[in-house]
């Protein structure tokens, strides 16, 4: 196997993982790893507009950042305003509601993050990430989670 299709295909395999498992810890919330990241994205960076969040999302591109929102909005954990610098825009923020459930959510993703830091221990792990930031800075995914790094 060539290390290129080895690494696309190691990367693939703890994608799907760590989103199964922190599907399942976000399952009694009622919340998908999708939904969740919508939600912290709010947290960490909103208000935002839905082109804003949509360039900061990394969740599957099947999930449209507007159905996403819609969901987020009918379950009252996000409330849709007039944008304070440009009225033609909406502007998304968290609800009360949205707030508390990101607490839950950070809790449930700490439980994956442990897994992870116990998975990694005593290895050279700053190595790694520079070797996927490269390359996922090649694509759209990897571009919106690097405008997260760096707002952060």
């Amino acid at each position: 196997m060539k290390a290129a299709e080895e690494l696309r295909y190691l990367v693939l395999a703890i994608q799907r993982e760590g989103n199964r498992l922190l599907a399942a810890e976000l399952k009694p919330l009622g919340i998908t790893p999708s939904q969740a990241e919508v939600l912290r994205v709010l947290r960490d960076h909103g208000p935002l507009t839905l082109n804003a969040l949509g360039d900061l999302l990394v969740c599957e591109t099947g999930n449209s950042p507007s159905r996403l929102v819609d969901r987020l909005v009918a379950r009252g954990l996000v409330q849709r305003d007039i944008d304070r610098v440009d009225r033609r825009y909406l502007a998304l923020s968290l609800t009360r509601q949205g707030r508390a459930m990101c607490r839950r959510i950070v809790a449930a993703e700490d439980v994956l993050h442990r897994t992870i830091d116990r998975l990694v221990r005593g290895r050279q792990a700053e190595v790694t990430l520079q070797t996927l930031r490269a390359v996922a800075g090649a694509f759209p995914a990897g571009e919106a989670l690097a405008r997260r790094r760096a707002v952060a």
